[in-house]
């Protein structure tokens, strides 16, 4: 049985070198360019902790973590509960489940850089179905200047990215309950409240916390369609961290940059290791309770 657990480990060497040369390397080589001012590659000087000081004395730094955890929270209280709820709506079995299953994975391959360009034609009042409803219906729709639309528009373009994989990952749980369950909560009388409260969501529970992990470190790295939809405009009511972090880049302020990178990756590992210790907790009580 040794042996065996022995060759499990070299089956996923490969993996292990592979994140080592193009994960690791590359953020010990970020960390060493955040300790330094930075000109051009071979003409650098010593600066210390500089950089990490006035990041976290800069109150815009704040302002920005702030704009991403609300993102991040809008997008977790939008995105699951629709995502669930297509899931429940859907058939197990059918050819109706596996056609719309198929339908909310589209949005998943389309690539990233092309989503705003498709959301910012649908919107245009000159040639956009929907620009040109919302001027039938006479609502003002300014995404430019008004942050509360600049706001939703992000949040409903982040939405129909990303509610197919909640939406899939929930049905793929909800088909592995046996059907035992659901007979006997019928004999019983439950309601559908009662079915879903004590039985779909606890067995939904691993495979939601996974999801929620996906969501919520991705969420915190927008950029592309923040970026192309507004800047993070209106007066930096979008500038979220990875566009701060992605202005710093294009601006060739690479050892601010780079300390700003680090911080960033500290924050999204300290998310993965909360998740991974909940999930952990929540495993070991259900053999606790088993």
């Amino acid at each position: 049985m040794h042996g065996q657990h022995n060759k499990a480990w070299l089956m996923v060497l490969p993996a292990v070198l592979l994140l080592g040369v193009f994960g690791v390397v590359p953020l010990i080589a970020v960390l060493n360019y955040s300790f330094f001012d930075i000109f051009t590659l071979q003409d650098r000087f010593w600066v210390g902790g500089e950089w990490y000081q006035a990041l976290i004395r800069s109150p815009d730094f704040y302002a920005a973590l702030a704009r991403s955890l609300l993102f991040t929270l809008l997008v977790v209280l939008i995105q699951f509960p629709l995502g669930i709820g297509i899931a429940l709506l859907l058939p197990k079995g059918t050819r109706t489940s596996s056609f719309f299953l198929m339908v909310l994975a589209v949005p998943l391959v389309v690539p990233w850089n092309m989503i705003p360009i498709i959301w910012l034609n649908l919107i245009s009042e000159d040639f956009g179905f929907v620009g040109q409803f919302l001027v039938w219906l006479d609502w003002p729709f300014d995404y430019k200047f008004n942050p509360f639309h600049t706001w939703a528009l992000i949040l409903i373009i982040d939405t129909w990215h990303w509610v197919g994989l909640v939406a899939i990952l929930a049905y793929s749980g909800v088909s592995s309950i046996p059907g035992s369950y659901f007979h006997a909560a019928a004999i019983d009388g439950a309601s559908r409240w009662t079915v879903f409260r004590f039985i779909q969501l606890p067995k939904l529970h691993a495979v939601m916390m996974m999801a929620l992990l996906l969501r919520v470190m991705d969420s915190l790295m927008i950029y592309t369609e923040a970026f192309a939809i507004n800047a993070g405009g209106p007066e930096g009511a979008t500038s979220f961290l990875s566009l701060e972090l992605g202005e710093q880049i294009r601006g060739f302020d690479y050892g601010p940059a780079a300390a700003r990178s680090v911080v960033y990756v500290l924050i999204v590992l300290l998310v993965a290791w909360a998740f991974q210790t909940s999930l952990r907790r929540h495993n070991s009580a259900d053999e606790d309770r088993v």
